[in-house]
């Protein structure tokens, strides 16, 4: 009896230890994430500006493609087809850019007093994701906005709304620490900001954003294939729409973009230090 409630109480406090551990990791993740956002409040005309692009992309380039038959998939509109695609457009053009605020924190000395304090590297990094997810929600808002203007048949149910916010703070997350790591890599604004547009338009147009996969060619649909984006747009074109369906299946989309950004965050919170050399 007495063993027993020896093993009671030390599994008692192990159980405390670790909720005391994630919760500490939690505090050190938001506190990150709150320091990120607070220049977003301080500073919120960046949430209109930003909201031009999905606009002109919706209105414009929308509305003339509309007419090009074959863009679409079954029985809808064009513009239902485009309207999850600019949503992860919104998402990925303000996360790949996230890695030149970590080059400015260096050059300010922020970055150096992130390293000497005794958070972990890789909530240091989840930090940073989560204030992009916030941004990335805040851009999703306009687009359904947009969208609802428009007459797309957009899913305005809880659940749909729900699961359309997971999915495009993993998408925030996932391409704000792809930048971060290309942030680590390069050091210099210049060359950040000169792979930056390298990057954004190629991830953009070889992927299932703006027309199917079936009529593209085959090397572009192999790439297509291993674009993490084509897999988000894929899951937003299922939850977002009514009656929408998964290509490839939700499942399968979210694995490979939990996968994904798993593995990002290993290899930034590994070289995220080096940024002080």
């Amino acid at each position: 009896m007495a063993m027993s409630a020896r093993s009671a109480g030390a599994r008692a406090t192990m159980a405390d230890r670790m909720t005391e551990a994630v919760a500490g990791y939690a505090t050190q993740v938001y506190a990150v994430a709150d320091a990120e956002l607070r220049k977003l409040r301080h500073d919120p005309s960046e949430l209109l500006t930003r909201a031009i692009q999905p606009a002109i992309w919706l209105v414009l380039f929308g509305e003339v493609m509309a007419q090009v038959r074959g863009l679409a998939t079954g029985n809808g509109r064009y513009l239902d087809f485009l309207a999850p695609g600019i949503l992860a457009q919104s998402v990925l053009f303000a996360a790949i850019f996230y890695g030149i605020a970590a080059i400015w924190e260096r050059d300010l000395g922020v970055l150096h007093r992130y390293m000497v304090s005794p958070a972990p590297r890789s909530a240091l990094v989840l930090g940073k994701a989560v204030s992009s997810a916030a941004r990335g929600l805040s851009q999703a808002i306009v687009v359904y906005v947009l969208a609802l203007l428009l007459g797309i048949e957009v899913d305005l149910s809880p659940a749909s709304l729900v699961s359309v916010a997971a999915l495009i703070a993993l998408g925030s997350g996932l391409f704000s620490t792809f930048s971060l790591i290309i942030a680590c890599i390069v050091k210099t604004r210049e060359r950040f900001m000169g792979i930056g547009q390298v990057l954004t338009m190629p991830i953009f147009f070889a992927s299932n954003a703006i027309y199917p996969i079936d009529i593209m060619p085959g090397w572009l649909k192999s790439i297509s294939l291993a674009n993490p984006l084509t897999y988000q747009v894929d899951a937003l074109r299922a939850l977002m729409l009514t009656g929408g369906v998964s290509k490839f299946g939700l499942g399968v989309d979210c694995l490979v973009l939990v996968v994904i950004t798993s593995v990002l965050v290993v290899i930034a919170a590994r070289i995220y230090p080096r940024m002080t050399m």
